[in-house]
């Protein structure tokens, strides 16, 4: 290991021109104001995933300018980095809650989704009157009370009739973006629950992007929006784009007929070509998956990925007049998120949490 002494800031390059995600704050204020205005609803932005890998921090400090409710996170390390940046609104955590986790979501007051007798009863037993949701399963199959679990709901019903910190319930949509006829079923599975569990709570909440866009019918209290503030299509509604993705070129090459390109020799060209070299990789989130099969933009045209997605670099066929030094755009130009997702059989959202921590983020307006 080289000691920590050795390494000295001064002493290194500028590295911050290797590839970088360029997030329009602006266009993810956009977003949420958009399914706001579409659902009729205070927003619950779902802030997970360091923002979906774009950075909570910044998307936080720009939303809160939408008045949401509150904020949604998976942990309660990521909670707790909200509150430690001065965050004072609800933040919900929707990972389900376990004992040992009590204390610290008491200490960071955060609010967390009950999602089995045990855990209510620890949390109840624990917390006081302090604010909790339940959630229920409707068809998941993830997490949460089953809608259809009459001794479980009416256990629940038992020990919620004294609880003075029963704020909110809620379920999560599987095919909100495709399949109507199963979120209908959800839904109805999910209003027959709480009838169950007795008075209903202040904030009744399920929409994710895809249902939220489809207006009020499952809009509830609150709606949360996930994918579609940081720039991925939600059914068919089309956001504005948030994330650019970049990479410089590092190197330029002709490669003659037959000759042999990338790991595993994967791929041949049938004629002379020019290759450029990204200084980018699936260590920082272009996925190995779209060897041979994904494109960028460079020079203004779309350039095919060459060979396999090496940790660190992308090789990629390239114009006549591509140079050293030039910057290719991995998606949020020619190539859109949800297009570059589909070329490595993936989701979008896999692609933007998968960046890297190399990956430097530039944030844009919204200042």
């Amino acid at each position: 290991m080289i000691p920590a002494a050795v390494i000295q800031s001064d002493s290194l390059p500028d590295t911050s021109a290797r590839a970088w995600v360029d997030v329009d704050l602006d266009a993810v204020v956009a977003n949420g104001r958009h399914v706001a205005r579409v659902a009729g609803r205070r927003l619950l932005p779902m802030v997970k995933a360091n923002g979906y890998g774009l950075g909570a921090g910044r998307i936080v400090g720009v939303l809160e300018s939408l008045d949401p409710w509150g904020y949604g996170v998976a942990t309660l390390e990521e909670g707790a980095a909200l509150r430690s940046a001065g965050i004072g609104r609800p933040v919900l955590v929707f990972t389900p809650l376990t004992g040992d986790w009590v204390a610290a979501a008491l200490r960071y007051d955060l609010r967390p989704v009950l999602c089995d007798l045990q855990a209510l009863g620890t949390w109840l037993a624990a917390a006081g009157g302090q604010p909790f949701h339940l959630g229920i399963d409707t068809g998941m199959a993830r997490a949460g009370l089953a809608h259809d679990d009459v001794p479980a709901l009416a256990a629940c019903r038992a020990l919620l009739a004294g609880a003075t910190g029963y704020e909110g319930v809620c379920t999560h949509f599987h095919s909100a973006d495709g399949d109507p006829a199963a979120t209908a079923r959800q839904w109805s599975r999910f209003e027959e629950a709480i009838t169950a569990l007795g008075p209903r709570p202040p904030m009744v909440h399920a929409a994710n992007s895809a249902a939220a866009l489809q207006g009020t019918p499952y809009a509830a209290d609150l709606v949360r929006p996930g994918i579609f503030l940081y720039g991925g299509r939600a059914g068919d509604a089309t956001p504005a784009t948030v994330a650019a993705l970049r990479a410089r070129v590092i190197a330029v090459r002709a490669v003659p007929a037959g000759a042999t390109v990338g790991y595993g020799a994967t791929w041949r060209p049938e004629r002379a070509v020019r290759l450029a070299t990204l200084a980018i990789g699936y260590a920082d989130g272009v996925l190995r998956s779209l060897s041979n099969r994904g494109s960028v933009e460079l020079a203004g045209r779309l350039a095919p990925i060459r060979g396999s997605v090496t940790m660190d670099m992308t090789m990629v066929e390239a114009p006549e007049s591509v140079r050293v030094g030039d910057i290719a755009t991995v998606y949020g130009g020619l190539v859109s998120l949800d297009t570059q997702a589909a070329a490595a059989g993936t989701i979008s959202y896999e692609l933007l949490t998968s960046l890297g921590p190399r990956v430097h983020r530039r944030y844009g307006a919204a200042s």
